[in-house]
Order: C-alpha cells, then sequence, then structure tokens
C-alpha cells in the first residue's frame, strides 16, 4: 500500500472513531436529561420507577387540594377519572391557571408509598383559553 493510501485511511478512520465518540457522548448526555411520562394508571400499577425524575399527568380531583397550615405547602390528587389516582405534595407557589377539575402536568419524584413529590406543576389550559388582558380584544374594530 502507497503512502498516500495509508495516509488517507488513517485519516477517514480518525474522523469515523471520532464521530462515533461524539455521538456516543451526545447519546449519553441526553438520555441524563430525558423526563419520561407516565399516566395515573401506569404510576398506580407500578410501571413508574422509584427514586427517580418522571413526568405524570393528570386531572386534579376535585375537593382534594389540601393547602398546609404554614409555608407554601400543598396536596392533591391525580386523577385519569378512570378510577386510577394518585396523591401529589408539592412545596412552592402553583400555577395560575391551578385549579380543582384542571388539567396538571407535574415534575418529580414517586417515593415507595407511591407519593408523588413534585418539584414543579404545570397547569394546562384548553385550546379556547385566551390570558385576561386580552379577553375583549378581538371584538372591538
Amino acid at each position: 500500500m502507497s503512502p498516500l493510501r495509508k495516509q488517507r485511511l488513517a485519516a477517514v478512520l480518525f474522523i469515523l472513531f471520532g464521530s462515533g465518540l461524539t455521538i456516543g457522548v451526545v447519546l449519553f448526555a441526553l438520555q441524563e436529561n430525558v423526563d419520561l411520562f407516565y399516566e395515573p394508571q401506569k404510576v398506580v400499577g407500578g410501571d413508574a420507577p422509584i427514586a427517580k425524575r418522571i413526568r405524570a399527568g393528570g386531572m386534579v380531583e376535585k375537593d382534594s387540594l389540601v393547602y398546609e397550615p404554614e409555608g407554601l405547602g400543598v396536596s392533591f390528587v391525580l386523577s385519569d377519572l378512570r378510577g386510577s389516582r394518585f396523591e401529589v405534595r408539592y412545596k412552592g407557589l402553583l400555577p395560575g391557571l391551578f385549579r380543582e377539575g384542571q388539567g396538571v402536568l407535574v415534575v418529580g419524584q414517586l417515593d415507595t408509598s407511591r407519593v408523588f413529590y413534585a418539584k414543579e406543576v404545570l397547569a394546562k389550559h384548553d385550546e379556547n383559553y385566551m390570558p385576561p388582558e386580552l379577553v375583549g380584544m378581538g371584538s372591538e374594530s
């Protein structure tokens, strides 16, 4: 094999090895930042992992919202409205759209007793939602 071919082969092998290593590092980094989503049925059924950051979503059950007497602690029950339900505990300010009977998404961890400790609560709104500042602006001409 000529020296020029050896040099080209070395360059191609170096590029392939470097590309493979880069793709491997990127995939590993992305895997660490992925929060899998679980429905209430899977959380209650034991499919959701314990002590691992996950996302769960459902409807806040009516009359389940309980505020701690002191501080910003709150607990409520998330349900899929088909019988699967689990308790969520959260410390912090709830979003403005949060209310009972509303869909929410929680990010946090499950403990061994299947209580979800949320680090973040996101309230969902329907497609007809309009911010209060914009109500009535469309009817003016």
